[in-house]
């Protein structure tokens, strides 16, 4: 055994005839390194371009123009323990040499000197990356050479950490993998920021030949590598030996991984906005995005073959997207999935239904507790009907939106008129896309146009924010949106809809008074829709065929609603309500109402026209009758009979702008007067017809 002194006198020799032999004095070695040419490192940190979340996880990256995948990583995102074990496995002494190793050098040369073969490798990490950054096929002295001064230059330029860096993106772990985050997710389907120890072992081994150790093809190899890590890394104290014992028995991974594909949609429309980025970094929450592409395409699974679905979430406060999924399976052609349904225009259904009515609180038309009349009617050609068929009657702008009647909803969009909601829409920041030569008309307000969910989303996010609809964004290291927020409607009647949907009937899989909610359904099955809010967050669901094609059945409450509440569930956190702003009207009923709010105005400029009813008109009392009841004697239970002729029951009764009883099937009613005077009586019907008198009692 050679003594210490031995050991170093033959280490100092041959490092000094490495020396002599290789550099030539130092007039030769700089000229040697001005014939190398400049260094460019820069390229060195680049790679695959990658788009990642908010807060740094990977949502997608791309290949390199040759199929390579290549992760750049840095020291603060693998896991402490790798490191130790590469640096006591590669280059014990990293810290304390100038990017080259004299005396391991020296001990590898004497080494293959008495041997006559490669025992133990000279190079350094530094050198190793010096090696990756010009990769050359010869390993001769003069690449030894080479690999030297260009260590040295590395180490001089970048440092310690900059060495690293270089190390954990450039080396290559077989196949198309080059470096360990590369190499950390497809062979164990993880980020390298918390590794096992036998897979960090395996990380550190396999550089040494790639190809030959790939556990996917050679198990047997990889694991004898591994194995050797192991017992190197505990005879230096990195681990126990019962901890290397305990990592030899975790398996080897049989089959490569796919690298994460989350938020496929966003992650190319940031990259085809910006091909130069090499890392872009979205709003989205890489967790929050994966649980939602599962849940949509379990839901799109249980529903039909070729149906699809796409969902927006955003965060109220800031306008940030927080979610974006753009088809329920990006990889299957049979549903669409290269086709992102966030962004494209669909028919809304009855989903922009409460802007009609926040439309019509805005301007007085109508309260949440004011009459309104589901009866059929005609605008001229246009006579809509409600999904069912059916018709409810006298029913409060509350119930009508609850409900989703039709009718009642365009007979507010022609007081507000469609050209004013249309504009109303544009100015909040929507895209409108309206059918080719044909005039703007009330059917707008039944989903006779076409919105993105997108934009959906932002004027949802405009009535949980008071009426203020964001602009969304989903990049975070691009420059700000250079438009504000925009008006939906005012904070008033942004809080009468909320408060009107959150009491909508939820679906069986929900509890009620939770969210607030609307749904909708395009013509023909085409399109199903649920979008809700609370205080902090709105989602926005579609579901359909990107094709267009019809499903026969396919229903917002049904198809859409359970998809969005159970969204709402994968947020992990209560509901937050919003707080009614200052000027909110809170009735009990419609009589509790001012005279002008109990029921809509008659003075709109619209054409009614009753359909199968004669005129309405009231027969009993007469206009302008004196009628003695005795109440100038004091009698207190003499009652008034009112009687109409036509119409279209049910009819419902007032007096002085006050309802009498109950929307009523018959033609008749009584009413008892408090005291002498003059009463002015109105009926109104079904249809909307009404009639009135002026009687005097006596």
């Amino acid at each position: 055994m050679m003594s210490r002194a031995f050991e170093r006198r033959v280490f100092a020799i041959a490092g000094a005839l490495v020396v002599i032999l290789g550099l030539g004095g130092p007039a030769a070695w700089n000229g040697y390194v001005e014939h190398l040419g400049p260094l460019d490192l820069a390229a060195s940190r680049l790679g695959s371009t990658m788009v990642v979340d908010r807060d740094g996880r990977l949502l997608r990256a791309f290949t390199l123009p040759d199929g390579r995948w290549r992760l750049p990583t840095t020291v603060g995102e693998v896991d402490p323990r790798y490191l130790a074990m590469l640096l006591a496995y590669e280059d014990g002494r990293f810290y304390t040499h100038g990017g080259v190793d004299w005396r391991a050098m020296a001990r590898a040369a004497a080494q293959f000197a008495l041997r006559g073969h490669v025992v133990s490798g000279g190079s350094t990490l530094t050198m190793q990356v010096a090696r990756l950054i010009e990769p050359r096929d010869d390993r001769n002295l003069s690449a030894k050479l080479r690999q030297i001064a260009r260590a040295w230059q590395i180490e001089d330029r970048v440092a310690k950490d900059g060495v690293l860096d270089r190390y954990l993106t450039l080396a290559p772990f077989g196949g198309n993998l080059e470096g360990v985050r590369a190499a950390s997710l497809a062979y164990f389907g993880k980020e390298p920021r918390k590794l096992s120890i036998g897979e960090a072992a395996l990380l550190v081994a396999l550089p040494q030949s790639p190809e030959l150790r790939r556990p996917e093809r050679f198990p047997d190899a990889a694991r004898s590598a591994r194995a050797r890590v192991l017992d190197r890394v505990a005879r230096r104290g990195v681990i126990s030996v019962e901890e290397a014992e305990a990592a030899k028995r975790e398996p080897i991974p049989n089959l490569r991984k796919p690298l994460p594909v989350l938020a496929a949609h966003a992650a190319e429309e940031a990259v085809a906005a910006d091909p130069q980025a090499h890392l872009i970094r979205l709003s989205i929450d890489a967790r929050l995005q994966a649980k939602l592409e599962a849940l949509t395409l379990e839901s799109v699974t249980r529903l039909g073959a070729k149906l699809s679905a796409a969902i927006v979430v955003v965060d109220n406060a800031s306008g940030e997207v927080r979610a974006r999924v753009g088809a329920a399976d990006y990889f299957d052609a049979a549903r669409g999935g290269s086709i992102d349904m966030s962004r494209a225009p669909r028919s809304p259904g009855s989903a922009l239904k409460p802007f009609i009515y926040a439309l019509a609180f805005e301007q007085g038309l109508a309260h949440p507790e004011t009459v309104l009349f589901d009866q059929p009617a005609r605008y001229g050609a246009y006579a809509p009907q409600n999904f069912d068929l059916g018709y409810q009657g006298t029913v409060t702008a509350r119930k009508a939106l609850q409900m989703s009647l039709n009718l009642p909803a365009i007979e507010l969009l022609a007081d507000v008129g469609p050209a004013t909601f249309l504009a109303r829409l544009h100015g909040a920041g929507a895209e409108i896309a309206l059918p080719k030569d044909t005039p703007v008309g009330l059917a707008i307000g039944l989903g006779g146009l076409g919105i993105s969910l997108t934009d959906l989303a932002r004027l949802y996010c405009g009535l949980a924010r008071g009426g203020e609809a964001p602009a969304l964004f989903e990049r975070l290291d691009g420059a700000p949106p250079i438009i504000g927020a925009k008006r939906v409607t005012d904070p008033v009647a942004a809080y009468y809809i909320e408060d009107i949907l959150r009491g909508a009937p939820p679906p069986a899989n929900a509890l009620s008074g939770r969210i607030a909610f609307k749904t909708g359904t395009s013509y023909g099955f085409r399109d199903a829709l649920a979008i809700g809010y609370d205080k902090a967050t709105t989602i926005a669901v579609w579901v359909g065929r990107p094709d267009n094609g019809p499903t026969p059945g396919l229903i917002g409450r049904q198809a859409a609603a359970p998809l969005l509440f159970d969204a709402f569930a994968r947020l992990g956190r209560d509901v937050e309500l919003i707080r009614p702003p200052k000027g909110v009207l809170r009735v009990a009923t419609s009589a509790d109402l001012p005279p002008p709010l109990r029921h809509l105005r008659r003075d709109a400029p619209k054409t009614i026209a009753a359909i199968g009813a004669a005129p309405l008109k009231i027969a009993f009392p007469p206009d302008g009758a004196r009628i003695d009841l005795g109440l100038a004697d004091g009698a207190r239970d003499e009652t008034l009979a009112l009687k109409a002729l036509g119409g279209a029951p049910p009819l419902t009764w007032f007096v002085n702008g006050q309802p009498v009883g109950e929307p009523d099937l018959r033609r008749q009613s009584a009413w008892r007067p408090d005291g002498a005077g003059f009463a002015h009586l109105t009926v109104t019907d079904a249809n909307g017809a009404s009639d009135s008198v002026l009687v005097r009692l006596e």
